[in-house]
């Protein structure tokens, strides 16, 4: 979900254009600690857009489980196959984040998701500063977006669960934990396919939309998860509903939430940075070429 620079390098030598081998240019690693962040407009600018963001994430999606739980309710004497159904839930979320990144994306990189903050932070893709920022406006921005649905509808709000993520019955901790770190690791595995310049570059012939794909990747995990733990992947999605449904199940099972995707995103980043682009290697080598 951030923005990588492709650069073609050209070396002008002899009577022709020589090209090199390496058609594009990884952008410079971002420094761990940059307190100059916090004097530009820019920074703030991007903490405004993923904080309004997930604000409007959680509420469109929140709203959608919510919907479905109330046209699905056998006290009501409704129609149980109508409603949007679990595939139309994941549609909501994974649509959402196509749209949300599409939207913000040159402006905070789109990440609404502090597991993909945290995954791009390890890659030093982000600084530590712009990491933790991100972070607590997607916590707030989510807090606020439920807080919408439960001061537009609080009877159905309280009534169908808040659309906080718990683990469902007749699943262990280890179960949910397991899905949760493996929803995330396909999430973030696919947000560094989709951004990767090398990948750009090699196949420019083929454009792929960013956006894309990732929506894809959270619409295909919530098909698969939403029956164990109503899909979180997501730290401040699971944060900010349990913060205004409060209720002791939500709060019980916060921590899979949390532990899960962030193991998950560090998978991703160690799988993406240090296998399919080999950094360890190319590092070792730079090493010895310079011994």
């Amino acid at each position: 979900m951030t923005k990588d620079v492709e650069v073609a390098e050209h070396h002008g030598g002899g009577g022709g254009g020589d090209y090199s081998g390496k058609d594009y240019q990884d952008p410079p690693p971002s420094p761990l600690f940059d307190a100059e962040e916090l004097t530009k407009w820019s920074f703030y600018r991007a903490l405004i857009a993923e904080f309004v963001a997930t604000l409007l994430f959680l509420y469109v999606t929140v709203l959608t489980v919510i919907g479905y739980k109330s046209t699905t309710d056998p006290n009501l004497n409704t129609d149980q196959c109508g409603g949007v159904g679990i595939l139309g839930i994941a549609w909501a979320f994974g649509g959402m984040i196509f749209i949300l990144v599409y939207c913000t994306a040159g402006i905070s990189g789109g990440h609404i998701n502090p597991a993909v903050t945290f995954g791009l932070f390890l890659a030093r893709k982000v600084s530590l500063i712009r990491a933790l920022g991100y972070m607590i406006a997607q916590c707030l921005g989510a807090i606020c977006g439920v807080g919408l649905v439960k001061a537009f509808q609080s009877s159905y709000y309280n009534r169908y669960g808040g659309g906080a993520n718990v683990l469902a019955d007749g699943y262990n901790k280890g179960t949910g934990l397991g899905a949760e770190i493996i929803g995330t690791f396909v999430l973030v595995y696919t947000v560094f396919s989709a951004t990767d310049p090398k990948r750009s570059a090699r196949d420019s012939h083929v454009p792929v939309l960013a956006p894309l794909p990732i929506g894809f990747a959270v619409f295909m995990v919530h098909l698969a998860t939403i029956p164990i733990t109503g899909t979180g992947i997501n730290p401040a999605r699971s944060f900010g509903a349990a913060v205004i449904f409060n209720n002791d199940k939500a709060w019980d099972d916060q921590w899979i939430f949390w532990v899960g995707p962030f193991i998950g995103a560090f998978a991703a980043a160690v799988y993406h940075q240090f296998v399919l682009r080999a950094a360890a290697i190319k590092a070792l080598g730079s090493f010895r070429s310079n011994a």
